[in-house]
Parts: C-alpha cells; sequence; structure tokens
C-alpha cells in the first residue's frame, strides 16, 4: 500500500470508530426515554 492510502485508511477509520464512540457517550449521557417511562395518572371510578 502506498503511503496515502494508509493515510486515507487511518482517517477513514478514526472517523467512522470517533463518531460510533462519540454516539455511545451521547446516548449514555442522555438516554432514550421509552413509553414505559411515562407515569400515568392512576384512574378514579
Amino acid at each position: 500500500m502506498s503511503a496515502i492510502a494508509i493515510i486515507f485508511m487511518i482517517i477513514s477509520m478514526l472517523t467512522i470508530w470517533g463518531g460510533l464512540v462519540v454516539a455511545l457517550i451521547n446516548l449514555s449521557r442522555h438516554p432514550e426515554k421509552t413509553d414505559d417511562d411515562v407515569i400515568e395518572p392512576a384512574h378514579t371510578l
């Protein structure tokens, strides 16, 4: 492989893996809310 191919491979790997790490950190700090997290008021008759 040429030097330029290795440089581009490293840049692309850092972009993909860096994006994955940033997404995981973002999800751990701000988890998605599900319908189970919603507290519904009790129904009275």
